[in-house]
């Protein structure tokens, strides 16, 4: 027997139909704020990704050649194919672009618990606007997408300017490593290894850094620099919108790729793998061949929001089935076709089989029954049964779809 490919899922209906309430909040929410939904393809030119990142992301990618001999690759992320379609498509249209997009990306990794091969991004890019309100839009956007989300999360804030400054003394391999056992929050392995390439001073300094939070202690660990003026109207504006959030100026990763703020939420019961979003401000259209652009945007594991939000499942209203004879067929066929009018699921019996056997199937799969034979044809009523309860009544076809609309669960 064939079986998916390692690192895939296969979802049956009533997570597909939870995944796609939590996907239709995530987009409603982003509407909202005036952010319009984009695509891109599936696969790449592999330049796309190695411009940015280098040759060793290969090894994590699905990488191909087509017919033609072009190299391509599965996208691994979102941010460089919406760059690279900003450059290709969108430089000529008003700024600041407000973009959003769902879709799946995949990585040739190492499958585990909320890690796959193929998984899913919710993520924004606000194009084309460089100041700390724009900033701050972004951040309280990602803090309201997860909200409708319904999970418990924490949302912490810094920039990567007070973490960069502290490292600029050391080569880029030892920023790396100290970057490393920052994330891991190894602060023993950073003073040792610090202390081993003669920066024993400065772990002390980065290990404080990391367990800041306040502003102000923060600049006086590392000491002013021209963009503080920046940096506080951010923290500013964030106060002065209620966010909930942590101050966090000891970020270390994403050096490589964010230019300044950076934000990073978590949920609250996934472990030791519980980011479930990361964003800051970046610049990268001109890696594509379009000019130099301000960015800022943030992406979502939606995945991991799905595991987050535990074993829920959607509202999806009144399932109705519908039992009929033959010579009910025709008088069903018609009071199936006004209750899908109205928005009501509604399931026709295709098995032919006795009304009692019909009930039976119907019990196990909706809320009501509706049964039609030839006495609900001649005088054009229904009789309804509320499986839930055991009541049976014989009502108009407008009763009857006022009634089910009245006890619909959402």
């Amino acid at each position: 027997m064939l079986q998916k490919p390692r690192g895939t899922r296969d979802f049956l209906p009533d997570e597909m139909e939870s995944r796609r309430e939590v996907e239709g909040m995530m987009r409603d929410v982003a509407r909202t704020w005036g952010y319009r939904e984009i695509c891109t393809p599936e696969f790449e030119e592999l330049d796309l990704f190695t411009i940015r990142s280098g040759e060793g992301i290969i090894q994590e990618m699905y990488v191909f050649e087509d017919k033609g001999g072009r190299k391509l690759a599965l996208r691994p992320e979102l941010t460089a194919p919406v760059l690279r379609m900003y450059v290709n498509e969108g430089r000529t249209l008003p700024k600041p672009l407000r973009w959003y997009y769902f879709a799946d990306c995949f990585r040739y990794e190492r499958p585990q618990k909320g890690r796959y091969r193929q998984f899913w991004q919710f993520g924004v890019e606000l194009i084309g606007a460089d100041s700390p309100l724009a900033e701050a839009e972004v951040i309280m956007l990602a803090h309201e997408i997860l909200s409708s989300c319904g999970i418990s999360f924490s949302l912490h804030v810094g920039n990567l300017l007070f973490m960069r400054i502290l490292l600029q003394e050391l080569d880029p391999a030892d920023q790396k490593r100290a970057r490393m056992f920052l994330d891991k929050r190894d602060t023993a392995g950073l003073e040792g290894y610090l202390t081993s390439r003669g920066h024993s001073g400065l772990s002390d300094r980065l290990i404080a850094l990391a367990g800041c939070r306040d502003l102000n202690e923060a600049f006086a660990i590392t000491g002013d620099f021209p963009e503080r003026g920046r940096i506080e109207e951010l923290f500013s504006i964030l106060l002065e919108s209620g966010l909930q959030y942590t101050l966090n100026p000891g970020i270390a990763r994403g050096l490589d790729y964010y230019t300044g703020m950076v934000f990073e939420a978590f949920a609250d019961n996934l472990g030791a793998e519980n980011q479930v979003l990361g964003g800051g401000t970046y610049r990268l259209a001109h890696l594509f061949g379009g000019e130099d652009t301000p960015s800022c945007g943030f992406a979502i594991g939606f995945d991991r929001i799905m595991v987050a939000r535990g074993e829920r499942r959607a509202a999806i209203g009144s399932v109705v089935g519908m039992a009929f004879t033959p010579e009910g067929r025709e008088w069903a066929l018609f009071v199936a076709r006004e209750f899908r009018r109205a928005g009501i699921r509604t399931l026709l019996d295709l098995s032919g089989r006795s009304i009692g056997q019909q009930l039976s199937n119907i019990s196990r799969i909706a809320e009501y029954a509706v049964i039609i034979g030839a006495r609900e044809r001649d005088n054009k009523m229904v009789t309804m049964k509320d499986l839930r309860s055991g009541i049976q009544k014989e009502l108009s076809l407008k009763d009857t779809l006022s009634e089910v609309s009245g006890g619909d669960p959402r």
